[in-house]
């Protein structure tokens, strides 16, 4: 892929504040027209990083493109070609949904008077319209919060964990809005801690602490994880997974409904004979790994309970 194919680059992008890294030395490609996740948990440093991208915060050192222009002093020149979603509702609760569209608009110089009529009916706004934003459902304000961040048909659009205040269905329909986008050229930039809406990206980097601990496709992810997930099924599986988890080749044990699952390093060619001393009395299949399962090996299991 050449470098013209790539929406933002960055080289050793860091960001301090006081003794915190929050943004530790990051290289990032990120290709155009593709829906890219920041998955991680809270304070792995997502949030810091698009406002950084965005410009709204300025690096501590380090070097980034955006849409072909350095990110440092063109600022105001990428403000009209980006779109961003704040991870909380930021618009006007005493306005109606067609006056925060109508501001949102006027802002960004919208001068076709269809756009904002399209976007209602698109995001199923119609009826809302005179509703005051402040007394929406989750779900009709994420609608709103999107159609105000693509007013302007911006380029590439940045989501900050958009979904976490909406019911799974409304988060569901969501997705489908961004696949309608991303499908129509719009790159679009989205964190979340949720693994099934990682999974539906198109690729994704594992963020931890700041750092970069893996990125690719999901299933490029699930295949060099560098460990084998066995499932083991019986009774009394919480006194076994303490078993497990001592035994030092096994990364982590979770249970999953009537079933342990259970990351063991792939450095073990026999990985049933390793555990079948403590499971004699228990059935243990190789199964498919999970995004889940890539996160927990990127993070050395520090994030799962």
């Amino acid at each position: 892929m050449n470098e013209s194919s790539y929406v933002i680059e960055t080289q050793g992008l860091t960001r301090r504040f006081g003794d915190l890294v929050a943004v530790d030395d990051l290289n990032l490609l990120v290709p155009k027209g593709c829906i890219y996740g920041f998955l991680g948990p809270n304070g792995c440093g997502k949030s810091t990083l698009i406002r950084m991208l965005t410009g709204l915060l300025r690096p501590s050192s380090g070097e980034a493109t955006v849409l072909g222009l350095t990110l440092q002093g063109n600022e105001e020149l990428l403000k009209s070609r980006i779109g961003y979603m704040t991870q909380k509702f930021s618009l006007y609760d005493n306005l109606t949904v067609l006056e925060n569209m109508r501001f949102v608009a006027a802002i960004y110089g919208v001068k076709d008077k269809s756009r904002i009529s399209t976007l209602l009916a698109q995001y199923d706004l119609e009826q809302q319209q005179k509703q005051l934003a402040g007394t929406m459902s989750g779900g009709q304000k994420q609608r709103l919060a999107l159609a105000c961040a693509i007013m302007h048909c911006p380029e590439l659009l940045f989501l900050d964990e958009p979904t976490s205040a909406v019911d799974p269905q409304n988060r569901r329909d969501f997705w489908e809005h961004l696949f309608d986008l991303s499908e129509n050229g719009t790159t679009i930039l989205v964190s979340t801690h949720y693994m099934d809406e990682a999974e539906r990206c198109h690729q994704l980097a594992i963020l931890e602490n700041g750092i970069k601990r893996a990125d690719g496709t999901p299933r490029e992810l699930m295949q060099s994880m560098g460990a084998t997930v066995i499932e083991v099924t019986g009774n009394d599986l919480r006194s076994l997974k303490q078993k497990l988890t001592d035994i030092k080749a096994v990364i982590s044990a979770s249970q999953s409904g009537t079933r342990l699952r259970v990351l063991i390093d792939d450095s073990i060619a026999e990985p049933i004979k390793l555990l079948s001393p403590v499971c004699q009395q228990y059935k243990l299949e190789i199964v498919r790994p999970s995004l889940e399962d890539v996160f927990v090996t990127s993070t050395g299991g520090r994030h799962v309970g």
